[in-house]
C-alpha cells in the first residue's frame, strides 16, 4: 500500500471522530432553534460547560464512565456511537474514492445524512434548513464538476456520452427522480389509506440526496425501504401492534439507503442487470 492509500482514511477517520462531537450539538441544537456556535457544549442535566478535555471523542465518555464529571448525571452512549459512526463514514468515504474530490462530496453527504437521520430519530421530523443546506452543497458540486470537469458529483452513476454525462444535469435529473418518484409513491399510498406514508421531509431529502448520486437515488430508495420495512415488521411484533399502524422515522433508513448507494450501488445494480440477463 503507498503513504496516501492509508494516510487519507486515517486522517479522515480522526477528523470524522472530531466533527462527530460537533455533529451531536447539530443534533441536539436545531430541532431546539438554538444556535450551534454558542455557547459552547454544556452538560445537558446541570448546565456546566464541559471541559475541553472531557470532550475528546469516545475517549472521554469512556474515562468519565458515561457520566457527568460535575453532576454525574448519565451521558447517553449514543454520544459516542455518534463520533463512531462519523469517523467511520469519513474513512468510508476515503476507501471508496481514495484522494480526490469526490471524497469531498461523499463525506458532506455522509454526515449531513448521519445528522439528519439521528434528528429524525428524536423528532420525527427533518428539518429544511439542513435538508437545504444538503441540496445547496449538492448543486455546488454540481455547477464546479461542470465548470472545471473535477468529477466531484454525481458519486457515481455518471453516464460516459450524451447529455446525462454532464454533471450538472445528471444531479438535476436525481433530484427530480428522487423527489419525484417519491412524491408520487407518498401521494398514491394517502389516496389508498387515507393516511401519510411518506413524509414531505423525506421527499425533500430523497431530491438533496439524488443531486449527489443522480439515478442512484432509486437504489438509495429502494434499500431504504426494503430496510425500513424489516425495521418495521420486527417494531411492530415486538410491540404487540398492527403493521399498518406502526410508525417509524423513515430518514434513518433513507440515510443508510444513501450509504449503500454509493458504497455498493453500482454493483448492485449490475448484479441485478446480471440476474435478468440484461448485464
Amino acid at each position: 500500500m503507498d503513504f496516501l492509500s492509508w494516510f487519507v482514511p486515517v486522517s479522515l477517520a480522526f477528523f470524522g471522530l472530531l466533527f462527530g462531537s460537533f455533529a451531536n450539538v447539530v443534533i441536539w441544537r436545531v430541532p431546539r432553534g438554538e444556535s450551534i456556535v454558542s455557547p459552547g457544549s454544556r452538560c445537558p442535566a446541570c448546565g456546566h460547560p464541559v471541559r475541553w478535555y472531557d470532550n475528546v471523542p469516545i475517549a472521554s465518555w469512556l474515562v468519565l464512565g458515561g457520566r457527568c464529571r460535575d453532576c454525574g448525571a448519565p451521558i447517553s452512549g449514543r454520544y459516542p456511537l455518534v463520533e463512531l459512526l462519523s469517523g467511520v463514514l469519513w474513512a468510508s468515504a476515503a476507501l471508496r474514492f481514495g484522494p480526490s474530490w469526490r471524497t469531498v462530496a461523499c463525506v458532506v453527504l455522509f454526515y449531513l445524512l448521519l445528522i439528519l437521520a439521528f434528528i429524525d430519530i428524536d423528532t420525527r421530523r427533518l428539518p429544511n434548513v439542513l435538508v437545504g443546506v444538503l441540496a445547496g452543497l449538492g448543486l455546488v458540486g454540481a455547477a464546479f464538476s461542470q465548470l472545471t470537469e473535477a468529477g466531484m458529483v454525481p458519486l457515481v452513476g455518471a453516464a460516459r456520452a450524451g447529455v446525462f454525462a454532464m454533471p450538472l444535469v445528471a444531479s438535476l435529473a436525481g433530484a427530480v427522480l428522487g423527489m419525484g418518484l417519491s412524491g408520487g409513491i407518498a401521494g398514491a399510498y394517502g389516496a389508498l389509506r387515507g393516511r401519510s406514508g411518506l413524509g414531505a421531509g423525506d421527499v425533500k431529502l430523497l431530491g438533496a440526496m439524488g443531486l449527489f448520486i443522480g439515478g442512484y437515488v432509486l437504489v438509495a430508495l429502494f434499500a431504504g425501504s426494503l430496510v425500513g420495512a424489516i425495521a418495521g415488521i420486527v417494531g411492530a411484533r415486538r410491540s404487540g401492534g398492527e403493521l399498518s399502524t406502526h410508525s417509524i422515522p423513515f430518514g434513518p433508513f433513507l440515510a443508510m439507503g444513501g450509504v449503500i448507494a454509493v458504497m455498493v450501488g453500482p454493483w448492485l445494480w449490475h448484479g441485478y442487470l446480471g440476474l435478468l440477463g440484461a448485464a
